[in-house]
């Protein structure tokens, strides 16, 4: 018993020294002008910046050191994330690689593939878009229209996806598609496949959101070649791929800390004499993410021991991104300044905030399909 308590001693001072680290590259990221709090997120798209993380090893944390990795904790990299997430660093060039496009290439990849792409993820020198969401499919990916056929050496590849983030800068993107025809089972016949952005026969279409920024896109495959060696897993698993993958992309911190630079901004905008409305208002959002963030900590450690997460990761996402929404919404009302870009950090802040909020809802899966899913998980449909 006593050398438990003492190992569990010993962990959290590893925690706080890995804290401190990190803390201490965002406050050097800050001073030469890299970060700018409450204006930037995870989708925020900074090669330099994911080399550099990559330099102190804060990406590719838990990987084999043969592909890059560090071979350290779920817990280590947890923590990690939340630094880099609170501190509102742009992890856009690296994050959905080392989130969830890393991990299933380790799991479901062949030798020569992880060999090829995993050290340039781990280098932050690699950029993966997510090729799940189609035109006309909405939330519905068993609906999806997008086939690969058959051919020497691998596979011809037809199709489009849309809302793909960050694409434009994409090497590679893992596509799910149809490799066999639907049947009655719709799940069946699915398979994912590693895309090489720039392959003959790939087409990124920019898609300008209301705010004016480039950050999602159409892709469109016509006749592209993907390599045999370049599938993941065994063809028809692909439903089996993406509901692992989507467990990873919907329960970490960056489903609940997307607006938390200007949650921080507004706390240091009141002050620490706050009013009773004030109080009220911000204490209840510092205890809605306090709890989502001990669920995200639950879901952490059961993926590390490699327990099913699909249900809770879901109700997670939901209560995370109806948290992050309403971020803005209680700055709005608590702040004397109006939301502008260019204006002082708060301001700027609060724009951002109000601009990209809509998005949270959409981004991993509807609110109305998460629910559903939840229902479904609970027996209820």
């Amino acid at each position: 018993m006593l050398n438990s308590v003492e190992d569990g001693r010993r962990a959290r001072s590893d925690m706080a020294v890995l804290r401190a680290e990190v803390r201490d590259f965002i406050a050097e990221e800050e001073r030469a002008g890299h970060i700018q709090i409450g204006q930037q997120s995870w989708t925020t798209w900074n090669r330099a910046f994911s080399i550099r993380a990559a330099a102190r090893g804060f990406v590719a944390m838990t990987w084999p050191k043969q592909y890059g990795g560090h071979e350290r904790s779920a817990l280590e990299r947890l923590v990690v994330c939340e630094e880099l997430l609170a501190g509102g660093a742009p992890l856009g060039s690296h994050w959905i690689a080392d989130r969830q496009s890393g991990p299933q290439i380790l799991r479901n990849g062949a030798e020569s593939l992880r060999q090829k792409i995993l050290p340039e993820i781990a280098a932050g020198r690699c950029t993966f878009g997510i090729g799940m969401s189609e035109p006309d499919s909405g939330s519905d990916l068993s609906s999806i229209r997008s086939k690969a056929s058959r051919t020497d050496g691998g596979w011809l590849l037809d199709g489009r996806k849309v809302w793909t983030t960050n694409a434009q800068h994409a090497e590679y993107m893992i596509v799910l598609c149809r490799t066999s025809p639907r049947g009655d089972d719709r799940y069946a016949g699915l398979s994912q496949l590693v895309v090489d952005m720039s392959a003959q026969g790939v087409a990124v279409r920019p898609l300008i959101t209301l705010a004016g920024v480039h950050e999602l896109n159409e892709v469109i495959f016509d006749q592209v070649f993907v390599a045999d060696d370049h599938l993941l897993g065994q063809e028809g698993e692909g439903w089996r791929l993406v509901t692992e993958e989507l467990a990873f992309e919907r329960s970490g911190p960056d489903r609940f800390l997307s607006t938390f630079g200007l949650l921080r901004l507004l706390v240091e905008a009141v002050g620490p004499e706050p009013d009773r409305h004030e109080a009220i208002e911000i204490g209840t959002l510092v205890a809605r993410l306090s709890a989502i963030r001990q669920l995200s900590l639950d879901i952490a450690g059961r993926l590390e021991r490699g327990e099913r997460v699909g249900g809770i990761a879901t109700i997670m996402k939901d209560l995370g991104t109806q948290m992050e929404q309403a971020v803005p919404e209680v700055a709005r009302k608590l702040l004397d300044g109006r939301p502008r870009r260019g204006g002082s950090a708060v301001e700027a802040a609060l724009a951002e905030g109000i601009l990209t909020a809509p998005c949270f809802s959409l981004r991993g899966g509807t609110r109305e399909i998460l629910k559903g899913i939840i229902a479904k998980e609970l027996g209820l449909r």
